[in-house]
């Protein structure tokens, strides 16, 4: 049975302690790692579309780079590491990210130390996530959970 987990990044906002914990989990758990990119644009109708291309390309390849310079320190470490960009309302893009895939095992937020506060898209769709939900503390303690829970 494989297990993986998934570090999900907001905004292109990164934190090099969510990422180390997460490479440092995923040794422990021989676990394959998926990162997830989540872009907020939003996308009122397909005339919108045309109008927001060069904004939408510019926000992929930033993303990009970021996922492959995050990539390339789980591949230094011998991990199997996959990376994924989705671009729209982040609510709707991760749970449709995880519906489309086999379950993981863990989550783990990596833009930030902590959770964002309450009215951020993650705090609408942490319960409809089926494991748990981790951060990581600027002390390196890893914290379950939205207020302790999940």
């Amino acid at each position: 049975m494989f297990r993986d987990i998934l570090i999900i990044f907001d905004n292109q906002e990164t934190c090099p302690e969510a990422s180390a914990y997460g490479r440092e989990f995923a040794s422990r758990m021989d676990a394959r790692v998926t990162l997830l990119m989540l872009v907020p644009m939003s996308f009122k109708g397909k005339a919108e579309l045309g109008s927001r291309r060069v904004a939408l390309n510019r926000a992929e390849d930033r993303a990009a780079k970021l996922l492959s310079q995050i990539s390339e320190s789980f591949i230094q470490q011998g991990m199997e590491v996959s990376s994924v960009c989705r671009v729209g309302d982040p609510a709707e893009e991760v749970l449709k990210f995880l519906a489309d895939r086999h379950p993981f095992q863990a989550i783990i937020w990596g833009s930030g130390p902590e959770l964002p506060g309450k009215g951020h898209w993650l705090n609408r769709t942490y319960s409809q996530m089926e494991c748990p939900l981790l951060t990581v503390s600027r002390k390196s303690s890893p914290q379950q959970g939205v207020d302790g829970e999940k």
